[in-house]
C-alpha cells in the first residue's frame, strides 16, 4: 500500500482550504449559526495557517538538496566541480566516495556546526534566492566568512582515517583553534576551483 506523499497531501489541504472559504463567500448565511462561525473561523484562519506553516517546511526541507542548489545558474560549475576526476579536489573526493549525503552534499558542507548553524544556512539560502531573481550576483563568489575548521571536523574528528594521520594530530591543536586552516594549509587547499574546470577530467559513477 502507497501512502500518499506529503506534497499530495499539501495539496489536497490547500484545496479543501479553498473549497470551504469559496463556499462561505458564496453563502455568507452559513456562518450565523454557531457551527458556521467555527467552519469560517477554521477555513479563514485555522487552514491557511497550517498550509503556509507545512508549506513552507516542505519548501525549506527541499532546499537542502543538491539538486535545489544547483538550479541557480551561477551555481553550475560548482555541481561539475563534484565529479571531477581528481582526489585532490575536496569537494569531489568527498562527494564521489559518500564521505557526504550525495542529496544534501551542499548543505551538509556549507553549513555551520554551531547552535543555530542550521538557522543561518537557511536564512542565507533565502538571501541567495533574493539575490538570484532581484539582486546583482557577485563575481566571483566568495563564502561570506573564511571556511572554519569545525565543519571539517564535525565529521572527521575521531575517525580512524583522520587520527592515523601523525601530521593531522600533531595539528590538532592548531586546527581546533582555527589558527591553521584544513582548506588553505598546502594540505587540501584544493576546492570547487572552478576556474580551471575546462583543464580537467571528469568522472562518471556507474548506471
Amino acid at each position: 500500500m502507497h501512502l500518499p506523499s506529503p506534497d499530495a497531501l499539501l495539496y489536497a489541504l490547500i484545496v479543501v482550504s479553498a473549497v470551504l472559504i469559496a463556499t462561505i463567500v458564496i453563502r455568507p448565511s452559513i456562518t450565523v449559526s454557531r457551527e458556521g462561525k467555527i467552519l469560517a473561523f477554521t477555513a479563514f484562519l485555522i487552514l491557511p495557517v497550517l498550509c503556509t506553516c507545512w508549506g513552507a517546511s516542505e519548501h525549506i526541507e527541499r532546499s537542502k538538496r543538491t539538486q535545489f542548489c544547483l538550479t541557480c545558474h551561477v551555481m553550475e560549475p560548482y555541481g561539475l566541480s563534484l565529479n571531477v576526476d581528481d582526489p585532490a579536489y575536496v569537494p569531489a573526493a568527498h562527494f564521489q566516495n559518500h564521505r557526504i549525503p550525495v542529496d544534501e552534499a551542499c548543505y551538509t558542507c556549507h553549513t555551520d556546526y554551531a547552535l543555530y548553524g542550521g538557522v543561518l544556512a537557511k536564512m542565507r539560502g533565502l538571501r541567495h534566492i533574493y539575490v538570484q531573481y532581484l539582486g546583482t550576483i557577485p563575481h566571483p563568489i566568495k563564502l561570506y566568512t573564511p571556511y572554519n575548521n569545525r565543519e571539517c571536523l564535525h565529521c572527521h574528528l575521531g575517525a580512524r582515517s583522520f587520527e592515523s594521520n601523525p601530521i593531522h594530530m600533531a595539528m590538532l591543536d592548531s586546527l581546533k583553534s582555527n589558527a591553521t586552516s584544513c582548506v588553505s594549509s598546502g594540505c587540501h587547499d584544493t576546492v570547487h576551483n572552478v576556474e580551471n574546470l575546462s583543464h580537467v577530467k571528469f568522472w562518471s559513477p556507474a548506471k
